[in-house]
């Protein structure tokens, strides 16, 4: 999961999200993937935890992409009126890591 490049402390996808839909055109950059992953990148983000700002560039690229892809599966994922991401991010991506061990288990399994 993603961590804080300057202190470790373990960041919340949702609260990321929510400091990128400042940005100008933010419904049209989550659309896009390319987009999305290339403001991610350069995007200060700020800690919750020790304060200091960091480029996304540091988080991991892969959960990124499921990020992405998790917005955009659901509908109504983030409220646009009010910048809120109305699901849990993180929840979701633990979910989808250990959908994915099992899978890789089973199929591990099978072929023996």
């Amino acid at each position: 999961m993603a961590k804080c490049p300057v202190c470790g402390a373990s960041l919340d996808w949702r609260d990321l999200i929510e400091q990128m839909l400042t940005l100008e055109n933010a419904e049209d950059i989550f659309k896009d993937r390319e987009e999305f992953l290339g403001k991610l990148k350069e995007f200060t983000f700020k800690c919750p935890v020790c304060g200091e700002e960091f480029l996304g560039k540091y988080l991991p690229m892969d959960e990124a992409e499921k990020v992405f892809e998790l917005l955009n599966d659901f509908k109504g994922s983030i409220d646009w009126d009010n910048r809120k991401v109305r699901i849990r991010l993180n929840q979701l991506l633990a979910l989808d890591k250990m959908l994915e061990e099992w899978d890789r288990r089973v199929k591990n399994v099978g072929h023996k």
